[in-house]
């Protein structure tokens, strides 16, 4: 699971929200293009599952009382199941009931944003303003490898399953009166800063979204699929690393033997019902 908060898609999120709501708009877009009888992706949230895009812009961009025109007025929330993550959603509820899991889950992780601010006036995803939007695929860009290389072009769809949703988190609370930053580093060093825009710890909140999924639809998670591992190998120092690679071993280890297992079981359920054919057999033989 990835989850990535940013300024926005577009690098700007100080005026309006007009021209991100606009490309996120990008695969509704292409169906009216192609004249498809596929249903529109809506904007959704924890009231709504059928929210038009000017409502969104509307919203977020009325939700800014006293902000100067310098300060963020909003801010994008990215959350990108893995490959295996969207094959289990899909196997376990179709793909239509992956799509609307995906999106109650969203809603979820909005209520772990919402408490990790640490904030006695913002308890959950009723006390934040916010929309989702479910993406079905993902497109090349000018950065990636391939289309430098020459072996994708710009705007052609990705491979693989790339399901994923967007969030436009406005920076105030729902009431308009509280000043929200998850892009706020203090952790309680600045405890002035910290009291205005709330403590925001972005690692407890990947952790978070990570167990919230788990629970929800009991998913068997390997240490390599998890945040901390990740994580470990990316910032840890060297004993860091080494135990978290010690861990692994011993996963695959278990693994192992559990398969092991697991055919000793087979193979003797096998012999079991061989030797019974073989008795039956016999004993139509005798008659």
């Amino acid at each position: 699971m990835h989850i990535n908060i940013s300024k926005s898609e577009t690098g700007n999120n100080k005026d309006s929200s007009g021209q991100l709501v606009n490309y996120l708009e990008k695969e509704n877009k292409l169906l009216y293009e192609q004249n498809s009888q596929l249903e529109p992706e809506y904007w959704f949230n924890q009231e709504s599952q059928q929210i038009q895009p000017y409502q969104v812009r509307y919203d977020i961009d009325q939700n800014t009382d006293r902000l100067s025109k310098d300060e963020a007025k909003f801010f994008l929330v990215n959350i990108s199941p893995s490959e295996n993550e969207l094959l289990f959603l899909k196997e376990e509820f179709g793909e239509d009931g992956a799509k609307q899991q995906l999106k109650q889950y969203a809603n979820q992780v909005m209520d772990e944003y919402a408490r990790n601010f640490k904030k006695d006036q913002v308890q959950g995803n009723n006390d934040i303003l916010y929309f989702g939007k479910l993406e079905n695929h993902r497109y090349y860009t000018h950065k990636d490898e391939e289309v430098k290389q020459g072996l994708a072009k710009r705007g052609e769809q990705k491979p693989g399953e790339q399901m994923h949703i967007q969030i436009i988190v406005s920076r105030k609370d729902m009431t308009d009166s509280i000043r929200l930053s998850p892009l706020n580093n203090s952790r309680g060093r600045n405890a002035t800063h910290s009291l205005k825009v709330g403590q925001f710890d972005r690692v407890a909140f990947k952790q978070a979204a990570e167990r919230t999924f788990d629970q929800a639809f009991d998913y068997d998670r390997e240490l390599k699929e998890t945040f901390i591992y990740s994580n470990t190998l990316k910032h840890g120092d060297y004993g860091q690393r080494l135990e978290i690679k010690k861990l692994e071993k011993q996963e695959q280890e278990q693994k192992r033997q559990e398969k092991q297992e697991l055919k000793r079981e087979l193979k003797l359920q096998e012999e079991i019902e061989q030797s019974r054919k073989q008795s039956r057999g016999l004993t139509q033989g005798r008659w």
